[in-house]
């Protein structure tokens, strides 16, 4: 594990930059980990993903699969890769200050 700077604070991370206390985020620690990500502007569509990642998070241990996040979010499989491409569950975990769900590769 190591250190990194974000939004001015100083956050635990692993080794493919997820964070490992989720008790740290923010949502300025989003809005930069967004930009990082090259998501830019965080919308209101992209913050349903990031809230329902956190409480699933929080619920139950893990981030939620792709498939769980398309079901439960509201948010559509194509609307949910143009929001976070590349690995929506992945990038979104990442955001959220959550760590890589164990279904992501």
């Amino acid at each position: 594990m190591s250190v990194a700077t974000v939004a001015n604070q100083t956050i635990e991370i692993d080794q493919e930059g997820f964070m490992q206390d989720h008790t740290q985020w923010n949502k300025e620690i989003a809005r930069e980990l967004a930009m990082q990500e090259g998501i830019g502007e965080l919308t209101d569509r992209h913050w349903i993903v990031i809230e329902f990642m956190r409480k699933e998070y929080e619920e139950k241990g893990d981030g939620p699969s792709i498939r769980k996040l398309t079901k439960e979010s509201g948010v559509p499989t194509k609307e949910l890769y143009k929001l976070f491409p590349k690995g929506p569950a992945k990038k979104a975990a990442k955001i959220a200050g959550i760590p890589k769900p164990t279904g992501c590769i």
